[in-house]
């Protein structure tokens, strides 16, 4: 049973009980733009309650706004009252809901594309908001009063960017001047829900025109504090020369190409970044302008091979040589250069452990590891091969380093 089958199969349900049920919001934006859905959503006048009588498996997340979800087979499809909102007073949630009709459901919602409704029995579009308009013209509006709109919940304002950017259509210009004088209240979104939303932008093959929007409406400077278009590189075309699909981690590596690493990341942690991102973002700025010294030592070439964001790393020097009309030269010689480690071990165990080291005459402590990695990295190089010649290369350190009289 595949999401939309489910999502029909409770409609016929609620309608035999005699309630109406309709599909609402992106999927029936989505259908009418030919595109294929991620997911269905139900709206309905029967209150929670009823919903959860009338299917057996149902979970109640969030039955006090009215939305209940109900479980078909393996697909969960979203079932919400028709319901309008009072005060949102953390810009967020509303205070309250209060079970109304279609009509008024439709009017608390926040575009006016994702403000229709579709009757899957008879076939029809219930169209409140001019949504369909706004789908033909290629507009995004706010339903009602922009100012409003986004009084409600602060995160709108980002929506607005997403979907300009996932859809292709221009942001209506009392809708986009809403989002200007309203767009310093997006620090009080939670750093998760503004992380959704970025990473929806920056992953989409129109990055590019998502950061002009960000910048332009200046809710990247109020998300990342002191950012603006310049660090951008919004004129200079770097998201451009991305490849179509990158992730995340590559994307906000790219925003802060132009800034120092530990102001970039001092940045990000607004977004509430998981260990593993930052260390990717990281790695990525730290490393910016490795990749340009074709002539690297074979151990540091391998290490770099040898690390998971080296993929990466690699688009990232190559977009920003292409921005700057800069020679691909260097880069093109490290990828010779790393093909032909195709087949080698490149993270190969220690010649000698720790206790072998001691056994040699190396000092317990720092000095272990100081020799262990130069002893690594002797391997890496292939001046070394074998235990034995590993035992000499460490007497020959030791000589090298033997206190003098």
């Amino acid at each position: 049973m595949t999401n939309r089958q489910a999502a029909i199969r409770i409609v016929r349900r609620l309608r035999k009980a005699g309630y109406q049920a309709l599909l609402a919001g992106g999927c029936v934006r989505d259908r009418l733009l030919g595109r294929r859905p991620n997911d269905y959503d139900v709206v309905t006048d029967a209150p929670p309650d009823a919903v959860i009588r009338l299917f057996r498996r149902t979970l109640k997340v969030g039955a006090q706004f009215g939305v209940v979800i109900v479980l078909q087979g393996s697909q969960q499809v979203e079932v919400a009252t028709f319901r309008s909102e009072a005060e949102y007073t953390d810009g967020r949630r509303p205070d309250h809901v209060t079970f109304c009709d279609a009509r008024h459901d439709a009017l608390r919602r926040d575009f006016t594309v994702n403000g229709m409704f579709y009757d899957p029995i008879e076939r029809r579009v219930i169209d409140y908001v001019g949504g369909r308009d706004d789908l033909q013209r290629g507009i995004l509006r706010t339903i009602g009063p922009p100012d409003e709109r986004f009084g409600e919940d602060y995160l709108r304002m980002l929506r607005a960017v997403r979907f300009a950017v996932q859809l292709g259509f221009e942001i209506e210009p009392a809708t986009w001047q809403g989002i200007r004088r309203h767009a310093e209240r997006i620090t009080r979104v939670s750093g998760e829900r503004i992380a959704v939303e970025l990473e929806a932008v920056l992953t989409h093959p129109d990055r590019a025109r998502g950061v002009r929007l960000l910048v332009e409406s200046h809710l990247a400077r109020h998300i990342f504090r002191d950012f603006d278009g310049r660090l951008a590189r919004a004129d200079c075309g770097l998201y451009e020369h991305l490849p179509r699909s990158v992730d995340f981690a590559l994307a906000l590596a790219a925003l802060f190409a132009d800034v120092p690493t530990e102001w970039a990341l001092e940045r990000c942690a607004v977004l509430k970044p998981s260990r593993r991102l930052l260390q990717h973002v990281q790695f990525l700025l730290d490393h910016r302008e490795c990749l340009l010294d074709s002539e690297m030592s074979l151990a540091r070439l391998k290490m770099f091979v040898a690390s998971p964001y080296y993929h990466d790393l690699f688009v990232l020097h190559k977009a920003m040589r292409k921005a700057e009309a800069r020679s691909l030269a260097p880069l093109r010689k490290i990828r010779r250069r790393a093909a032909q480690l195709a087949g080698k071990d490149i993270t190969p165990r220690p010649l000698l452990n720790g206790h072998e080291l001691q056994a040699l005459g190396v000092q317990p402590g720092p000095q272990v590891g100081q020799v262990a990695q130069e002893m690594y990295v002797a391997q890496l190089d292939e001046k070394i091969h074998t235990p034995d010649e590993a035992r000499q290369w460490v007497r020959q350190w030791l000589a090298r380093h033997a206190p003098r009289d």
